[in-house]
């Protein structure tokens, strides 16, 4: 059993990771109310759905670009100063939602202008984030260091929305997003506990669309990371149909409200569990193979899941799906690490985080519009078998993915396609 754990060796020995971790540890407690808060308070200002559905496009949409950005920012700039200065970004912001909700008459394109400004900044952090890890702990402590990343990612996901609507209807919405502004304060003064970690960009003075290409080049070209690539985007298309969840539970399932929020938890407490029994991850000889097998796993149990026709087992096949769509996420972000160069990663990094920000949004509506025309059983199952074929089809067009591991110096790669 210990030996499953959740392996703790990048927090007892690297200091640096050690802050990084409760700065972010810190962060998420608090940006978890705000996710919610920013829906709820734009329904209240507006009683529109179509609002809500909005504003959440538009903090998704300019992720994506703050994403991309980032990318290109966390390859030249000293990237302590970059974390720093996206989260004093985001404070700023989360202080201005408390002041607009503060105020007498609170301004609905203050909060759209404050989604917009958020998804920028969150996306040049989560960026920064991934590319400063290898630089924090060894290269054989990298899954360990994701798995603990991944268990705050999910904890803050579990607890957050029904810690939110506590605050929300109690103090309010203007509490969400003071105690937010406040937590993300902490997190920049314990940022400020790391080292300085300069950037390894090899050319400064490419202009960023072609810095960009440059590292697409190197994606497509690079057998693993391109192979990283494929997985995350194959999950996140056919295997995460949240859009249909609600026909599911009440329609396939014949339950209600209540079983509907059940089916919605339930990958969440599979991918908590998966990532709290991750600490083989970092040890097996072929993380590659064990990839292949998470992402294979991950889709065969929501095809089951669209087969079920009982509570009990469509709730353990969607736990399932968690913990392969977490393992799977562990052992990308690790493979991704090591076998990008520092030079390249931030801009690497970043297409791998817009596929899992655009993926499960497209996935969302291929799922719907499927269940729309062959009901939602019909539309679950092939999207997750699809995944699954997908999947391994992956693994066996790139033997080089499946021979990955997380030690000793990269190899070279060949190439999978021309510049």
């Amino acid at each position: 059993m210990p030996g499953l754990l959740l392996d703790l060796a990048p927090l007892r020995s690297r200091r640096a990771f050690r802050v990084l971790f409760a700065s972010r540890a810190v962060a998420l407690a608090g940006v978890s109310l705000t996710l919610v808060a920013l829906s709820v308070q734009m329904y209240d200002l507006t009683g529109s759905s179509l609002a809500v559905g909005t504003v959440n496009a538009v903090a998704g949409t300019t992720l994506v670009a703050g994403t991309l950005v980032g990318g290109v920012l966390a390859d030249r700039l000293e990237r302590r100063a970059l974390l720093l200065a996206a989260r004093a970004g985001a404070a700023a912001v989360f202080a201005a939602l408390a002041l607009n909700a503060a105020a007498g008459a609170p301004s609905p394109l203050a909060v759209y202008a404050c989604a917009a400004a958020l998804g920028i900044v969150d996306g040049v952090g989560e960026t920064a984030l991934v590319a400063v890890t290898p630089e924090l702990v060894r290269t054989d402590q990298l899954a360990a260091a994701g798995a603990l990343t991944a268990i705050t990612t999910q904890l803050a996901t579990m607890v957050g929305p029904s810690a939110a609507g506590l605050v929300i209807a109690g103090p309010g919405v203007v509490v969400c997003y003071a105690a937010t502004c406040a937590a993300t304060v902490l997190q920049v003064a314990l940022m400020l506990l790391l080292p300085r970690l300069p950037a390894a960009a090899e050319d400064r003075s490419a202009r960023p669309l072609r810095a960009l290409a440059q590292a697409w080049r190197f994606a497509r070209r690079h057998r693993i990371v391109a192979g990283l690539l494929l997985v995350e985007l194959c999950g996140g298309l056919l295997a995460l149909p949240y859009a249909v969840f609600p026909a599911m539970g009440e329609r396939v399932l014949m339950g209600d409200a209540r079983t509907v929020g059940l089916l919605y938890s339930a990958p969440a407490v599979g991918a908590f569990l998966g990532a709290l029994f991750s600490g083989w991850a970092g040890r097996i000889p072929r993380p590659g193979y064990a990839l292949i097998a998470a992402g294979v796993v991950w889709g065969a149990a929501m095809a089951g899941f669209g087969a079920s026709r009982h509570l009990a087992a469509a709730l353990v096949l969607l736990g399932l799906a968690g913990a392969g769509m977490i393992t799977a996420e562990i052992l990308q972000r690790a493979l991704m690490q090591r076998y990008t160069p520092g030079a390249l990663l931030g801009r690497v990094s970043s297409f791998w985080l817009v596929l899992a920000t655009a993926g499960p949004a497209a996935g969302g509506a291929l799922a719907g519009g499927l269940a729309q025309a062959l009901g939602p059983s019909i539309a679950v199952v092939a999207g997750g078998a699809a995944c699954a074929v997908a999947v391994a089809g992956v693994g066996l067009a790139l033997p080089a993915l499946r021979r990955a591991d997380l030690s000793g110096p990269p190899p070279e790669e060949e190439g999978v396609g021309g510049g």
